[in-house]
């Protein structure tokens, strides 16, 4: 009887993991240019053809790296978010939450927010992006029904502290502000975004 040989010891969705684990590496380390699916097919140990079961093509593999970084976005956010607390430190935490993922995912989070508009991302990236970003959106109309915030559209609102926050992680990865300065600076953040500027 004649024994095939072995596959190598990955089974489909070990294979997809390994390769996304490889490619975040490399995002990390290297930046979006130098990922290909034949180098994380050599990193992985495979052959240069194994990745294309999972993943098209370099497109592919970058939307699938986004999205599980909206996945572990949205844990962060759910993980700080409690409805119970007054909305300053709410969202206080939530911040908090964005940042840290920021700081240890400067390049991931660039990858995610270029994804997100691209003709060819799916609507599970509407939907991560969803529980994500809107998950914000869902604080700031929860605190307008409570009155604790003024009336108007809470995309609107959501905009201005989203480009507070995402300002913040620019100028961290940037190297314009340390990720101490940042994350020691998010209580006044958030209360100036609340209170706004003008002497009370």
């Amino acid at each position: 009887m004649v024994h095939m040989p072995e596959t190598r010891p990955y089974h489909h969705g070990d294979l997809r993991a390994a390769l996304l684990a490889a490619a975040e590496r490399t995002l990390r380390e290297k930046g979006v240019a130098s990922l290909s699916l034949r180098e994380l097919a050599r990193e992985v140990g495979v052959s240069h053809a194994a990745p294309g079961r999972h993943f098209k093509d370099k497109q592919a593999l970058l939307n699938a790296l986004a999205l599980a970084g909206y996945e572990r976005l949205g844990q962060a956010l759910s993980a700080s978010e409690d409805p119970a607390l007054p909305l300053e430190p709410r969202l206080t935490a939530l911040a908090r939450a964005y940042l840290g993922f920021a700081i240890d995912n400067a390049e991931l989070l660039e990858l995610m927010y270029a994804r997100k508009h691209d003709p060819d991302a799916s609507e599970q990236m509407a939907a991560a992006v969803e529980r994500t970003v809107g998950s914000l959106e869902r604080v700031l109309a929860d605190a307008q029904k409570r009155g604790e915030i003024i009336e108007g559209d809470p995309e609107e609102l959501n905009l201005v502290t989203g480009a507070a926050l995402h300002g913040v992680a620019a100028f961290i990865a940037g190297g314009w502000l340390t990720p101490e300065a940042a994350l020691t600076g998010v209580e006044n953040l958030v209360h100036h975004l609340l209170h706004g500027l003008k002497p009370r």
